[in-house]
């Protein structure tokens, strides 16, 4: 039960916060920010913490915050270099320190598994109490401060002139999305955040338009691949980590509403 009940409650915040990721063109920074969060508990890790610790989530919501914090500053208009190559450039560095640093402890290819792909198999019900709350408040701040937020992903230009402190508020924004990343990526990994916060909200841009009705498409798209993937991964002849299975339903999902698009254009065009 705790394990379905993560894959159908906890995406719906990353839903939403994937449709600002992929407005804002910043595709990569969640996985950037998984990667950031990931190396702080492997250096939790080393230091002979369990995962569960709170040592272990203090390293790792500490190293998010500072990712957090120099995406907020690079964000500008400036196209000279993107801020998806910083983005990228914080990845491979990550993930190669995470890496050397695993190297160093007595389970080391255990340990880079569990960063990547999380295992939702084992999760208890004490590590969903202990993360809904969490999500709960990010959505409430949120909901909150919703009209800056909206207008500093869907219309920038106008807070801008509207004298809009960004950085600022892009700074609560990633450290917010820093927070929900370092909870989740201890239980699900780096590749089910990813696919969770992109993949539904790609889906959804590609087949309505207002942000009502993606946030509702993109939750349907999530519970579906989620349920799938679950079942999937349980079949004698797949057998597989439901985590991978549950990417692998996603995957799935986003070629059909690309095909639906594609389709949709099509009889468009024809008329």
């Amino acid at each position: 039960m705790p394990t379905l009940a993560t894959c159908l409650l906890l995406p719906g915040l990353l839903v939403y916060l994937g449709l600002h990721v992929v407005k804002r063109e910043v595709i990569f920074v969640d996985l950037a920010l998984a990667q950031v969060a990931a190396l702080g508990i492997c250096i939790a890790l080393l230091q002979h913490h369990e995962p569960n610790d709170w040592q272990t989530f203090a390293w790792s919501l500490s190293l998010t915050l500072a990712g957090a914090a120099v995406f907020a500053v690079t964000r500008t208009h400036d196209r000279v270099v993107p801020q998806e190559a910083l983005i990228g450039i914080v990845y491979v560095v990550t993930a190669a320190a995470a890496i050397l640093v695993l190297n160093k402890t007595e389970h080391g290819a255990e340990g880079l598994q569990h960063t990547l792909v999380g295992d939702v198999l084992t999760v208890q019900a004490r590590d969903l109490w202990h993360t809904i709350p969490v999500f709960a408040f990010v959505a409430a701040v949120h909901v909150l401060f919703r009209k800056k937020f909206l207008l500093l992903t869907f219309e920038p230009e106008r807070a801008e002139a509207q004298g809009i402190s960004a950085r600022w508020w892009d700074f609560l924004f990633y450290a917010l999305f820093g927070l929900v990343v370092t909870s989740f990526v201890r239980i699900a990994g780096v590749l089910m955040i990813f696919s969770y916060l992109i993949v539904p909200a790609v889906c959804a841009s590609f087949l309505v338009q207002t942000l009502r009705a993606r946030l509702l498409v993109g939750w349907a798209i999530a519970a579906l691949a989620s349920l799938a993937g679950l079942y999937g991964a349980c079949l004698p002849a797949i057998d597989a980590p439901p985590g991978p299975a549950i990417v692998c339903a996603l995957g799935i999902v986003l070629v059909i509403a690309g095909a639906a698009r594609a389709l949709r254009n099509r009889v468009a065009r024809e008329k």
